[in-house]
């Protein structure tokens, strides 16, 4: 059974930073062929803010590059996203996403974490 927990959210004020972690049981981010996170505002499609393929490419979404940072730390068995200069937009709901491959490819989510952007 694989289960994905992530913290780090909460309330901050325009233009600090946030640390968001995702830890997961039941699989490893090292292993897997796609770990990355996700933001879906209400009434909103779920999109991508950045991922790491399991040979350690990269990607992140357009509007995001210049302020996030992903990594993941195989000791811990843990995937961080660091997000800094945080304007009001970027409040909703964070998801940790973890893809798999064996005989078929199967997708696993957390339940997310809140980050809420405010003065």
């Amino acid at each position: 059974q694989v289960q994905l927990v992530e913290s780090g959210g909460g309330l901050v004020q325009p233009g600090e930073s946030l640390r968001l972690s995702c830890a997961a049981a039941g699989t490893d981010f090292s292993g897997a062929s796609m770990v990355g996170w996700y933001r879906q505002a209400p009434e909103k499609q779920r999109e991508l803010v950045a991922s790491i393929e399991r040979r350690g490419d990269i990607d992140y979404a357009d509007s995001e590059k210049v302020r996030v940072d992903i990594s993941r730390d195989s000791a811990k068995n843990t995937m961080d996203l660091q997000m800094d200069s945080l304007k009001p937009e970027d409040t909703t709901i964070y998801y940790c996403n973890v893809r798999t491959w064996k005989v078929i490819s199967q997708s696993y989510w957390g339940q997310g974490t809140q980050v809420t952007v405010s003065s």
